[in-house]
């Protein structure tokens, strides 16, 4: 894995309410105040990536179950036709930071593995890139991947007849999955208020819900060393509420989701063990393993 310090963008995040209601949310910071911040550059353009072990209480069938999750957070140089990792620098690549989000966790005889990876420009004016979201577990397999193209285009391939496999053509309204990178990236970005909000596919595809734009109610408040971003989804009866340090790097260290699962109110809580930065791609050794441990996660 390459990871080239070469800054560019340009763009506008739009929020919409009803369309009648439709208004614009700027940016309360500049994409060029990123890139002259000497913070932000060291922090993501030292050659590593961030890694951070969550102990995770994870709502599915009516129940909470233990595991854990990972989130990765790396910049990189991203095609923006083939819409895939640059292998090679060129002065038309489009840095992004990446989240590879991973769960883990077990359902009585058999395991979940979920994983989400995120491509946000660094250009907080720009729309995701593309999003792709898997679970393996004992029933089968779900796969969704969503293309930033003339419109959000997303592929959805699951094992249930409920949920059968579908191309679905989106308005570009706000993903909840690029939300996580806006934190790291600037959090005075958010966008607040009555917004149309497409919630994460992790949520969508497992609770075989409809992908689209649903009304939501955001927030961003500030206590002591933390803040928290909510979004609260009424008609779906959810909130997830992320909390992050309130300095940078704004790591997160924690969140709750809350929804309904088989009748039953229950919230999905990960608080952070640790944080470590490292270059994982080099790091494929039985030796290596020590990192993990530092991490929790043997």
């Amino acid at each position: 894995m390459h990871i080239y310090p070469t800054i560019m963008l340009s763009f506008l995040l739009l929020s919409c309410t009803k369309p009648e209601q439709q208004k614009e949310i700027k940016p309360k910071t500049s994409f060029k105040k990123i890139e002259k911040n000497s913070k932000f550059n060291t922090y993501w353009y030292a050659g590593k990536a961030e890694i951070t072990s969550y102990t995770l209480t994870q709502v599915r069938y009516g129940e909470i179950h233990e595991g854990l999750a990972v989130n990765i957070f790396v910049t990189e140089d991203f095609l923006p036709k083939k819409q895939v990792k640059a292998d090679y620098p060129d002065k038309n690549n489009i840095p992004v930071l990446k989240l590879n989000s991973t769960k883990n966790y077990t359902t009585g005889i058999y395991p979940y593995s979920l994983m989400t990876s995120t491509f946000s420009p660094i250009n907080i004016n720009n729309k995701a890139i593309k999003i792709s979201f898997s679970a393996q577990e004992w029933c089968g397999n779900t796969f969704v991947q969503l293309n930033n193209k003339a419109n959000f285009q997303v592929d959805f391939y699951s094992y249930f007849e409920s949920n059968y496999d579908k191309k679905i053509s989106l308005k570009k309204n706000i993903l909840e999955n690029e939300l996580w990178n806006i934190i790291r990236i600037s959090p005075t970005a958010l966008p607040i208020g009555e917004l149309q909000i497409i919630p994460s596919f992790e949520y969508l595809g497992l609770n075989h819900k409809k992908i689209q734009a649903y009304e939501a109610i955001t927030s961003l408040k500030e206590k002591g060393d933390f803040q928290f971003y909510s979004i609260n989804y009424p008609i779906l009866k959810r909130t997830l509420t992320i909390k992050a340090s309130k300095n940078f790097p704004y790591t997160i260290e924690s969140w709750e989701e809350t929804f309904s699962s088989r009748g039953k109110l229950l919230t999905t809580k990960a608080e952070k063990i640790k944080t470590i930065q490292s270059a994982y791609w080099n790091k494929n050794g039985v030796a290596d393993v020590r990192e993990r441990t530092a991490l929790g996660l043997d």
